[in-house]
């Protein structure tokens, strides 16, 4: 009876699997025969994200059934090993045997050179849905440049990890975009690749406009988060190991991204951006006001750090974004100082990734973040009225 018992349970589990499994990009492409690609030079800008449902890498499926003669690497590199912001080699390919032009080295954007020989660019990675990941941006630069240079552009579609729904946080100044915030969306936009490369090519934020094909998923609806398309998932980048830490990366990264104010987010740990706290911090004081804002959260400490760990997902009630400025306000009230006083990046990161500066005097005022946090509903409800004509789901 219970061997029954058993066997009906992995049957319901293969059956919801199966019924959740959502269809890549590159799955279509590969079901259509590769028909937009058929006779064409192609390039491919890809990482190790880029893979079909089954897992087999996206280069090593194109390099088997079309002329596929570049491949292009983002921020991280073709293997996702390289840490954030270090600077990536051209290299050769060992499963394909091509070369590997970096883009994120000497220049972020293909130059004419790169892209002599190439009919078609093919962009297949896995996106996080935070403006401030850099993929997107990679993503956009290459759409320029294929713009200026008369190459098509194909987007391989694949899940926003976060749904399709949840679009929160601060918009950008102009002043502020940069490759960090490359496009003037709310920090979670709640769009997939393929609608954001839409959006940026008819508004011209990409610059010159391409002529572009989105190559669409099916089975994707746009309240699926990641654990519910029945894919696995494959690592974007070293601090964004499991498809859990999106979550994290959401709520933390802002707050996080204040250097040299003696602020943790865990990196170096085995989870990456799931604590936030600072140096000499009472954990307990600091954990205490993050649940009187009703955000689920436990104590911490290691090293000098303390502060509190997390306890988020992709589906949670609270406003993911939002968490970031829940943080700097704790931070700021468990400090006598401003938590800005040390905070001389030369490179304003702070700034670019938030994308505005009026965060700094609303903290060292101690304003409520939940009034922080309301003044963004006016930008988020444009925004979606703006993006409505590119979503695909």
């Amino acid at each position: 009876m219970s061997l029954r018992i058993v066997f009906f349970a992995l049957i319901v589990v293969l059956t919801t699997h199966a019924h959740a499994a959502v269809r890549l990009g590159i799955d279509v492409l590969e079901a259509r025969g590769f028909a937009p690609l058929a006779g064409k030079r192609v390039g491919l800008v890809t990482n190790q994200t880029g893979v079909n449902s089954a897992g087999t890498k996206t280069r090593v499926v194109l390099k088997k059934n079309v002329k596929l003669v570049m491949l292009f690497s983002p921020e991280h590199g073709i293997d996702g090993t390289v840490l954030a912001g270090k600077y990536v080699a051209t290299r050769r390919d060992a499963m394909t045997g091509l070369e590997v032009c970096s883009l994120y080295g000497p220049t972020r954007k293909p130059t004419a050179e790169m892209l002599k020989g190439v009919d078609v660019l093919v962009y297949d990675m896995q996106d996080i849905g935070v403006r401030s990941y850099t993929y997107i941006s990679t993503m956009v630069k290459c759409m320029e440049a294929c713009g200026e240079n008369g190459v098509e552009f194909v987007v391989l579609d694949r899940p926003n990890p976060l749904g399709g729904l949840r679009v929160e946080g601060p918009g950008i100044e102009e002043r502020w975009r940069s490759f960090v915030g490359q496009l003037p969306v709310p920090y979670l936009h709640g769009m997939t690749a393929g609608e954001l490369a839409k959006m940026a090519n008819a508004k011209g934020w990409s610059g010159a406009r391409c002529k572009l094909t989105v190559i669409p998923m099916e089975g994707w609806s746009r309240e699926q988060t990641w654990s519910d398309t029945g894919l696995r998932w494959v690592q974007t980048s070293p601090n964004i190991p499991r498809a859990q830490s999106v979550a994290y990366y959401a709520a933390t990264s802002i707050f996080g991204s204040l250097e040299g104010s003696g602020l943790d987010v865990g990196i170096g740990t085995g989870d990456p951006f799931q604590m936030a706290g600072m140096c000499r911090c009472n954990g307990a004081d600091f954990t205490a006001r993050l649940r009187d804002a009703g955000i689920s959260a436990s104590p911490y400490a290691r090293e000098e750090f303390a502060g509190a760990r997390l306890n988020l997902g992709a589906k949670s009630d609270v406003n993911l974004a939002g968490v970031n400025v829940h943080l700097l306000a704790a931070a700021q009230r468990a400090r006598s100082g401003s938590i800005f006083a040390r905070y001389k990046d030369a490179d304003n990161i702070f700034w670019k990734i938030y994308g505005s500066t009026s965060i700094r005097s609303a903290i060292e005022k101690n304003v409520n973040p939940r009034v922080i946090i309301a003044g963004w509903k006016s930008g988020v409800e444009k925004f979606r009225a703006a993006r409505a004509s590119y979503l695909l789901y």
